[in-house]
Order: structure tokens, then sequence, then C-alpha cells
């Protein structure tokens, strides 16, 4: 094995502890959103904005990242992003202590802003490690311990967070004092884990800026092209259009998991998130680590295509069903989503030379996707009174999420 192998290999490793973590804060939200709609008297609109708060900073920071790194490196983008994903759970202590929703809304941002960062980063800094030809098992990899945090979170954050309280037959007997008092105390109990999370993301960093990272060149002789040339290229505006839609479902699926197991299905918060960890985080891990080896002989795009097709059938079963079988439906589904994000990052940034880190992060700041489409759910649940019938929204999207995998991959002759 030669050093530059070696490099290669500690950095990717580096990169997929990156990897786990932001998993690991992303997937604390479906606790954090049931726990501060009950803290705060929340509709399931005003919860949705949560998911809202962390996917509008995509849109907002993943261009000035891609810019970032196109001037200073990658290193320099994991160690930027690293540092506001600190400080982001640091605000989450004051954030409790102040009992304002738009704090914790503000603490979610910034956190955010940083994954931004990182994400722009490290998803094509994972598929440049090696050989370009396996790019899509290798960023599919590094996304299976995205899906090893979607287990873990859920459960590690509901024991914490979800601390037994009143029910809410007790609260309603107290004085509106005592009631304001006892929701403050339940939703102070986010300040230990966020801190915890803040501690292990600071040393994380230090490890970073004392480690000496392989910066990839991407190696052509052509110059970078304009924004307006760069969304000419047919499979990578597919892949931004497909991504926004990919991520509204894949938040409206495990974002609130945790609320439709309670509404329809009257579990308990507790009980729901093991389900959410278990259940639906397992089966997202375990479907990154098969779909990554079935795509050894199965053309990621067919693949994805496939997967798209079983989830579209899986939400009208969601929407129309009854019984427990809803919740293993939503837990196949999660299995079937495990591919997506990776397999249509890679298929949207393949070939694009110089312009790999741009068309990164137009591909990124197409999760704002996960800002707009929850609303889009929660209105619909509302409107309904019925949680089950917002499950058209995934369906909507995992349509074009076949269409993309089907055809709109296809690479066609760019001229930049």
């Amino acid at each position: 094995m030669t050093q530059n192998s070696k490099s290669q290999q500690f950095a990717f490793a580096m990169v997929i502890m990156l990897f786990f973590m932001w998993g690991f804060v992303h997937n604390l939200d479906p606790v954090l959103i049931p726990h501060l709609k009950r803290s705060f008297s929340l509709s399931t609109v005003q919860a949705s904005l949560v998911d809202s708060a962390v996917f509008i900073a995509y849109f907002v920071m993943a261009f000035p990242a891609g810019i970032l790194m196109k001037k200073y490196g990658y290193k320099a983008g994991i160690l930027c992003g690293l540092t506001l994903f600190a400080i982001g759970s640091y605000l989450f202590i004051p954030a409790a202590n102040t009992q304002l929703y738009i704090f914790f809304l503000i603490a979610l941002f910034i956190i955010a802003c940083g994954l931004t960062i990182l994400e722009t980063a490290a998803n094509p800094y994972a598929t440049l490690l090696g050989d370009p030809e396996k790019a899509t098992q290798r960023l599919n990899m590094a996304q299976s311990f995205n899906g090893l945090a979607a287990t873990l979170a859920p459960i590690i954050g509901a024991k914490i967070i979800m601390a037994e309280g009143y029910s809410d037959a007790e609260l309603q007997l107290m004085s509106e004092s005592a009631r304001n008092a006892a929701l403050a105390a339940e939703a102070s109990t986010v300040k230990l884990p966020y801190f915890v999370l803040g501690t292990i993301i600071v040393i994380i960093g230090i490890i970073f800026a004392f480690i000496k990272l392989p910066e990839i060149k991407e190696e052509t002789a052509d110059k970078p092209a304009s924004l307006t040339d760069i969304l000419k290229i047919k499979h990578l505006r597919g892949a931004v259009i497909t991504q926004f839609f990919y991520v509204g479902a894949q938040v409206c699926v495990l974002s609130f998991f945790i609320l439709f197991a309670v509404e329809v299905l009257d579990m308990s918060n507790k009980e729901a998130a093991a389900y959410a960890g278990y259940g639906v985080g397992f089966a997202f891990m375990v479907g990154r680590f098969i779909g990554t080896y079935l795509m050894k002989f199965i053309d990621p795009a067919k693949l994805l295509a496939i997967y798209a097709l079983i989830n579209i059938v899986l939400s009208l079963f969601v929407m129309f069903g009854s019984g427990i079988s809803l919740i293993y439906a939503i837990i196949a589904i999660a299995f079937f989503m495990s591919i997506m994000f990776p397999t249509i990052f890679s298929l949207g940034i393949k070939n694009l030379g110089p312009n790999v880190k741009y068309g990164s992060s137009l591909i990124i700041m197409s999760i704002v996707g996960g800002a707009i489409l929850p609303i889009a759910f929660g209105y619909i649940s509302d409107l309904f009174s019925n949680i089950q019938y917002s499950y058209v929204v995934p369906l909507i999207c995992f349509i074009i999420v076949f269409l993309y995998g089907s055809s709109g991959h296809k690479i066609a002759e760019n001229k930049y």
C-alpha cells in the first residue's frame, strides 16, 4: 500500500466520523419536534419549523461554502463547519434558560449552517478519496454511518430529552404559573445532550486542526464554468431538483415518525422513539450497507429507480392502511430511502471536472426542500386532522426520484 493510499484511507475514516456526527444531530429532530410541540403547545405546522430552521440554512450557506472550499480547500471548510456546529449546540443552554421557541430555532439554524459547510465539503471529498469508478459506493459507505446515527440518536435522545413528566390531564388541573413551570422544566432537558454534543464537536475540530488531510485536486485543464453554464448541465440540474424533493420526503418520514405513531396508533412518546431508533433508524442504516453491496451488481441509477418505485407503493399504503402494519411500512420506506441521498448526489456531480465544488454546493442548496415540504406535510395533517393523508407529500417526492433514476441522471454532452 502506497503512502498516498494510506493517507486517503485515514482521511476517509475521519470523514466517516463527520457523517456520523451530523447524522446524529439531524436524527435528534424527531425527538425534539414532539418535545417542543408539547413544551410550547404548538400546532403540527408550528412544530415543523424545527425542520425549516435547519434546512433553510442549507439554502443560505451552501453556495458560500462552495466558494470557501474553492478558495481555501476542503480542510478549511470542515473546520469552519465544525466551529458553527459547536456554537449552535452550546446555544441550546441559553435557549432553554430563556424559554423562547425562537431561540431554539436560531440555535438549530446555526448548527445547520455548520452542517451545510460540512456536507458541502465531505460529500464530494468522500467521492474523490479513491477509485473514481467506486465513488458512488464509497459515498454510500460513508453515508451508512449517517444511518448508524439515525439508529442511535432517537434512542439516546428519548432517554435523555423525553424525561417522564406530567400527563396532559395533570397539566390541565394546574394553575397557569405551575403549568408553565412544569413545561419549562421539561424543555430544559435538552441542555445536557446538546452541551455534550458541542463538546465532542470541539474535540473533533481540534483533531482535524492538527492532522494533515490530502487536498484532492480535480484533474482537469479546464477552467470552472460560470453558474449559468453549470445550471445548463442536464444531469446536475436534475440532481438539484430531485434532491430538493428527496430531502423533503426524508424529513417528512423521519421527523414526523414519532408524532405519526402517537397520533395514529396511540403510542407513548418513548415507545414511538424506540420504534424510531430500533426500527426506522436501523432500517435506514442496514439499507445503506445492503444498497452499497448491491451496487456491485446493479447500476446505482437503476437501483435508485427500483427503490423509489417501491416507496411509491408503500406511501400509498401508509395513506390508506391501518394498524401496526403502518409502522412497518414506514420502516420499509426508511430502508428503501437509505441510498437515495448519496446516489443522487454522486450521479449529479459525475463528470463535472473543475465544477465539482460548485455542483456540490448547488445540490446541497437543494436540501432546502427539507424546510419547505414538511410545512406542506404539517398543513395537510392539520387541515384533515389526519397525519396519514400527509403522506401524499412523500408520494409525490418518490415519483420525482423515480424519474431521475430511470432517465434524468443520464449525462449529456456538456461544454463549459
